[in-house]
């Protein structure tokens, strides 16, 4: 079993140098091999300059550890517009933007739920889902996501 907690420590401090916040990290297996991703942000968002030099920096930090049970592909890339959200941090930081969640169990009788992200109360949110609010505990979401409001 993979380390998530390990790695994200071995890496902390390339990340930290490059002012780069790590928002996710997948460790899954597409077509028949396996694949470290990286999703990291920064202030003025990250650049492709920036996922090629912090994956050659990264890949450094963990073949030196030797801490990956076997052959993998390391990919850094931004969040993308969608962009998760797993932490407190994330959730103050995102406050009045759209987003869309997936609760672990259902609640009033559904499990996916959208509206403008109100605030963080204690260890939960409030989202405005129309004319009603709707508090979560941060723990009883499976997935949060920004849901941008794209008009073409």
């Amino acid at each position: 079993m993979l380390d998530f907690k390990k790695i994200e420590e071995a890496v902390e401090g390339v990340l930290h140098q490059e002012a780069m916040e790590l928002v996710d990290m997948r460790y899954l297996c597409e077509r028949g091999r396996w694949i470290l991703r990286f999703y990291l942000d920064k202030h003025n968002g990250v650049s492709l300059d920036d996922c090629e030099r912090l994956s050659q920096r990264i890949g450094a930090v963990l073949d030196a550890m030797d801490i990956m049970p076997h052959a993998y592909s390391l990919e850094v890339s931004s969040p993308g517009m969608d962009r998760i959200l797993k932490k407190k941090l994330d959730f103050e930081k995102f406050q009045g933007h759209r987003v869309k969640i997936l609760t672990k169990a259902p609640m009033e009788g559904r499990r996916r739920f959208g509206g403008y992200l109100k605030g963080v109360e204690g260890e939960g949110i409030v989202l405005a889902c129309g004319d009603s609010l709707l508090r979560v505990g941060i723990d009883a979401i499976e997935e949060a996501r920004l849901d941008p409001d794209i008009h073409l």
